[in-house]
């Protein structure tokens, strides 16, 4: 009997987080499952204890975190499916929030995807942070470009559950891309398909010391000018939203030690928006000082005595 639902764990080099990945999805109160963990040209390969619920799929040579994707899409036997990161987790109810959420928002609107919340959280569990996804994203929208509800994030991307045809009607996951993949794939997803939010947390993303493809700045220069080249009528049909997409990348290529780059893309910024990006940076300013308040009237501990 096929599962309704395929939990796709794309995973590299990461033999000490991966069970726990896989452990999350196995411990799902959602019992109509399987867990498809597809070896990107891991060195050794995974290995995993057996399972009827998992299967390991090897792709050798290796295609990236996208290809590896669309190789579990291909290989799911779930009519949904869902991505997991091998260093992050679920928790137990996510399937189940997820499937009844897809079931009632099927009855008025179709094609239909869901997004649940998600807590940033250290090494040791400690919440850092919590994302809730926007409330709804109708078929035709560009998602990220659309501006969120006060306290809703668009950040919350890998939650994501939807019916395995639509990703494949829709290209899958370009594999010219190694970062920005999720925000290229949700840029073609929602002209074809709604998204509900849910204000419920289901995922974990992990902080850890291990390598990220992210954490790559050469790489994160190029995919965002990949995306915004490949995108561009979806960009500029959204003058606000782009231009507070340019500010944060330059935030971020400021805090990797591109500082050029950073110049570049705030320059960039202001002239798209000028308006919103100056409101947004005398915020950021507001903020710092207070920050800096607090510590200057912070008590000071008392040396003990000599």
């Amino acid at each position: 009997m096929q599962p309704q639902l395929s939990v796709i764990i794309p995973t590299h080099n990461r033999p000490h987080l991966l069970p726990l990945a896989v452990r999350s999805a196995l411990q799902q109160t959602y019992a109509d499952l399987e867990v498809v963990v597809v070896d990107d040209a891991s060195n050794p390969p995974v290995q995993l204890p057996a399972d009827p619920r998992v299967r390991v799929i090897r792709v050798d040579p290796g295609r990236g975190g996208a290809g590896a994707r669309n190789a579990g899409t291909e290989a799911a036997r779930g009519r949904w499916v869902t991505y997991l990161d091998d260093d992050d987790v679920l928790l137990p109810h996510m399937a189940a929030v997820s499937m009844v959420a897809l079931e009632e928002a099927a009855k008025t609107a179709s094609p239909v995807g869901v997004l649940t919340g998600i807590n940033k959280v250290n090494e040791h569990g400690e919440v850092l942070l919590t994302r809730l996804p926007p409330a709804h994203c109708p078929k035709g929208g560009h998602f990220f470009l659309e501006e969120p509800e006060p306290g809703r994030s668009h950040h919350t991307k890998q939650t994501l559950v939807v019916e395995r045809e639509v990703v494949r009607a829709i290209g899958g996951w370009d594999e010219t891309f190694r970062s920005r993949v999720h925000s290229e794939f949700f840029l073609r997803l929602n002209p074809a398909c709604t998204l509900i939010g849910l204000p419920t947390v289901t995922y974990h993303l992990l902080t850890h010391t291990g390598t990220r493809v992210s954490g790559n700045p050469k790489l994160r220069q190029e995919s965002f000018n990949r995306l915004i080249e490949k995108h561009r009528a979806a960009f500029e049909a959204h003058p606000k939203m782009f231009a507070e997409f340019v500010y944060k990348h330059a935030q971020t290529s400021y805090q990797m030690g591109q500082t050029t780059a950073a110049l570049t893309h705030w320059l960039w910024a202001l002239r798209l928006h000028p308006r919103h990006i100056g409101a947004i940076a005398v915020y950021a300013a507001i903020g710092q000082i207070k920050q800096r308040l607090r510590r200057v009237a912070a008590p000071t501990r008392a040396l003990p005595p000599a």
